[in-house]
C-alpha cells in the first residue's frame, strides 16, 4: 500500500490510519512502515502523535491498533447512524424470522459497505463485518442497490472488469445485466456463492421518495438448508418497513 505517499502531514496521517484493514488487532511499527513506504523515523512520530490524539493505541506489546476515538467521532459524524438506529427493530425482527445472517449494507464507490450485521449460533460463515467491504457485483445488496442505481452507475461497473471471488461469481456483464434487470422488476436480488462458498442471500432495497437506493437489507444463509427465495417476501417487509419510518421521521422534522 506504500506505491503513493502524500506530501502533507494530514495525508500522511490518512495513509497511517487507512493502512488498517478489517483483519488487523494491533501493528507492529515495521509493518506501518512496510505497508506505507513512509520513512521510519516519519512513521513512528506520526504513529506517536496520532496516539496522543486518541486515534491510535498501544497494546502491551507496543503494537498499534485503531483508537477508539475514530468509533467516536464516526458516530458523531456518520450519516448511517440515524438509518441504523430506524432499521435495527426491522432487522431484529427479520433475524427472530429466519434466524439467519441479517445485513444493512451501502453503496460507495462501487463496493457494498456493510453498516449492520445479526448473526446468531446458526450463522453461515460469510466474509462480511461491520464497516467492511465487498465487491458490488457479487453480492445480494449490492446487485439490488444497482439494479436501482442510475444506468451511468451500472454502465460504470460493467464497463471494468468483473472480479471472480468464487467458482460461481457472475463475471460476465451481459449475464449481470440480465440479473439487475430482473432484480429491479422482483424488486429483490440474490447471490448463489458468489461472494463466499457455500452462502446464499436475498436483498431488498430502501429507497427514498425518489426511487432512489439508500440502502438495502438482506439475509444470507448456509447453501445447504437457506434457500433465499423462500424468505423474499420477509426481506422486502423489512426494506418497505424500514422506509415508512424514515418517511415519518422526515414528515416530523420538517
Amino acid at each position: 500500500m506504500g506505491d503513493y505517499v502524500p506530501n502533507s502531514v494530514l495525508g500522511r496521517a490518512m495513509l497511517l490510519l487507512n493502512i488498517f484493514t478489517a483483519d488487523d488487532s494491533a501493528l507492529p511499527l515495521v509493518e506501518l512502515v512496510r505497508r506505507t513506504g513512509l520513512p521510519k523515523t516519519t512513521a513512528y512520530r506520526l504513529s506517536r502523535e496520532l496516539e496522543e490524539l486518541g486515534l491510535l493505541g498501544r497494546d502491551r506489546q507496543g503494537r498499534y491498533r485503531l483508537g477508539r476515538h475514530l468509533f467516536e467521532l464516526g458516530m458523531r459524524a456518520s450519516s448511517e447512524r440515524q438509518l441504523v438506529e430506524v432499521a435495527m427493530p426491522f432487522l431484529q425482527d427479520l433475524y427472530v424470522r429466519t434466524l439467519e445472517t441479517v445485513h444493512l449494507g451501502v453503496l460507495e464507490n462501487n463496493e457494498v459497505v456493510y453498516i449492520s450485521k445479526i448473526g446468531g449460533h446458526r450463522q453461515a460463515r460469510a466474509p462480511s463485518r461491520i464497516g467492511g467491504r465487498m465487491p458490488t457485483h457479487c453480492t445480494a445488496i449490492g446487485k439490488i442497490l444497482l439494479a436501482f442505481s442510475e444506468p451511468e452507475v451500472i454502465h460504470e461497473l460493467l464497463s471494468d472488469p468483473l472480479s471472480a471471488l468464487t467458482p460461481r461469481t457472475i463475471t460476465a456483464p451481459g449475464i449481470l445485466k440480465q440479473q439487475l434487470t430482473r432484480a429491479l422488476k422482483e424488486g429483490v436480488a440474490y447471490e448463489f456463492e458468489e461472494s463466499s462458498v457455500g452462502l446464499t442471500c436475498v436483498a431488498a432495497p430502501i429507497l427514498d421518495p425518489n426511487d432512489q437506493p439508500i440502502a438495502a437489507v438482506s439475509v444470507a444463509g448456509s447453501a445447504i438448508r437457506f434457500k433465499p427465495e423462500n424468505h423474499a417476501h420477509d426481506v422486502r417487509t423489512a426494506a418497505a418497513g424500514i422506509v415508512a419510518t424514515l418517511a415519518r421521521r422526515h414528515e416530523l422534522t420538517h
